[in-house]
């Protein structure tokens, strides 16, 4: 059996100790304040520098996802190691990463005939697509074939689900995902929504009065979603601006002592690529069912 190597687009939002620790591969997206300038997220931008400059500046950044030559760039390397290719991509539904992916492999399956490159589309954003890169990463470690990852990606990749809320609809209404009058009433009447992401969809849940109280009801809805089935699921926390950290982990260390099991590091960073549309003011829960349960 070839070895094969694990690479994800940047929008997986992976904690950067677990890419280092475990050799992942990350084909960066590209984000520009200016529509000139572009800066790849992760090696030329870190979140919370983009999020200091979002706060600090009236411009409304643009995201660019990676082309065919990022892909070829960073799978060649690989394929010259004699290794073969697991890529999982940002959901097709927000991005055309999936594509450019797909397209560098047709290039790339020529120039090397006898490797294999499987591009996946994880139907999953930000930390649900790192929590499925993660499990790749758990069964690669113990020893899973790749036709075996793929039986298993296969299932787990429609268990997960993301809870998540915002103090300020501004970003998601300049990137289209609400109306300016939703937005304009959100703000005079604090009132917070409640969007989860799930199945490659962003879709609103609710609304809720008050910073607390949204907080409050993202907890409740994890609790009740997963019930009496703790050990089956493993949980990720998301924050964006650093200023939004520690409330996190209030949330993060209140779940561990109910006895749900969070990966380590339990928080995770929501990256440039979900950042531009949810804004700074993000914090979500993640879940995904793990791939001993299947």
């Amino acid at each position: 059996m070839r070895p094969y190597q694990i690479i994800s687009d940047s929008s997986c939002d992976i904690a950067p100790e677990l890419i280092k620790e475990n050799g992942l591969g990350i084909v960066p997206y590209f984000v520009s304040f200016d529509g000139e300038t572009y800066y790849k997220e992760i090696y030329e931008l870190i979140p919370n520098a983009f999020y200091e400059k979002i706060n600090e500046s009236a411009l409304f950044p643009k995201t660019s996802q990676p082309t065919i030559q990022d892909y070829i760039d960073v799978f060649e390397p690989y394929l010259k190691e004699g290794k073969d290719i697991l890529c999982l991509c940002l959901t097709s539904n927000f991005s055309g990463s999936y594509q450019s992916a797909v397209n560098a492999k047709n290039i790339l399956e020529e120039a090397f005939p006898e490797a294999r490159i499987e591009v996946l589309d994880s139907r999953n954003v930000t930390g649900v697509q790192g929590l499925l890169v993660w499990e790749t990463i758990r069964m690669r470690n113990k020893g899973f074939t790749l036709d075996q990852q793929l039986e298993k990606i296969d299932v787990i990749k429609g268990t997960t689900k993301i809870n998540f809320t915002v103090d300020s609809l501004e970003h998601l209404q300049k990137g289209g995902r609400i109306g300016k009058a939703a937005a304009l009433a959100g703000t005079i009447l604090n009132i917070k929504p409640i969007i989860v992401a799930q199945h490659g969809e962003l879709l609103p849940e609710s609304k809720v009065r008050g910073h607390k109280k949204a907080l409050r009801t993202i907890m409740d809805m994890t609790r009740q979603e997963i019930g009496d089935k703790k050990e089956q699921y493993r949980l990720l926390m998301l924050y964006a601006e650093k200023e939004r950290k520690e409330a996190t982990e209030e949330l993060a260390n209140e779940l561990i002592a109910e006895g749900f099991e969070l990966i380590s590091p339990p928080l995770a960073q929501v990256g440039i690529t979900i950042g531009t549309h949810a804004g700074p003011t993000a914090i979500g829960i993640c879940y995904i069912k793990k791939h001993e349960c299947f």
